[in-house]
């Protein structure tokens, strides 16, 4: 699968106005936000430059921000490496709304995560807003940990899908009004559960549904790799 990736040149289409690029480049800032970080996320270099390596016990990244807050329509994509040795549920990346009357969670929300079953790994996505919920799942299509790969959550406003690379992974029908404003945690589930082991390059936050075609290519490794 991580074949799927590498040798592409980063391309960014043309976009809407506001997608968000962010790069796990530094601890203290994602994506012109600042952060809380806990415990001691690392800085390594990966063969596509710096990104966020967690330990997937202490870890974690949050930020005053839910990216896709007030997207009818969206695309979420990140580019990964999950590793051996984590714990076998685990939560990458974590959207929250919060009330604004009150500042707290709401129990709306969308995660990124990973199952571990016999040594490799399948991708879990899920979305709820207003009741309406669905988690995408398929642990019949496992993956090799330690391998880089781009996973893609898409939401077209009536159908919900998962990618590893190009190859979906789960889809399904379902109604989800657009998020409201909140906040974000990344290498951990937002009430600091669930630990993610890995490494985190790069993700972005589109308001539209993207055709595969579109989206994000891994850039090319650096000579030294």
């Amino acid at each position: 699968m991580a074949g799927l990736l590498c040798g592409f040149a980063l391309t960014l289409p043309a976009l809407a106005q506001h997608t968000d690029i962010w790069d796990f480049s530094r601890v203290d800032q994602v994506g012109g936000h600042s952060t809380v970080v806990l415990g001691h996320p690392q800085i390594i270099q990966s063969p596509y430059g710096p990104a966020v390596q967690f330990d997937g016990m202490n870890d974690g990244i949050f930020l005053d921000v839910n990216p896709l807050s007030m997207d009818a329509t969206w695309t979420w994509e990140v580019i990964f490496r999950p590793d051996a040795g984590g714990p076998p549920a685990q939560r990458f990346f974590h959207l929250q709304e919060v009330d604004p009357s009150t500042g707290a969670d709401t129990k709306d929300h969308m995660t990124l995560e990973i199952r571990i079953v016999d040594g490799k790994w399948c991708l879990d996505s899920f979305a709820v807003k207003n009741g309406n919920r669905l988690p995408l799942l398929n642990c019949k299509l496992l993956h090799p940990l330690g391998n880089w790969y781009r996973v893609t959550f898409v939401y077209d406003g009536t159908q919900l899908r998962n990618y590893v690379g190009e190859e979906m992974q789960g889809a399904g029908a379902v109604h989800l009004a657009p998020s409201g404003p909140g906040r974000s945690s990344v290498g951990v589930r937002i009430n600091k559960t669930y630990y993610f082991k890995g490494v985190i390059l790069k993700a972005r936050f589109t308001p539209r549904a993207l055709p595969t075609a579109e989206f994000l290519k891994l850039p090319r490794p650096s000579p030294s790799h």
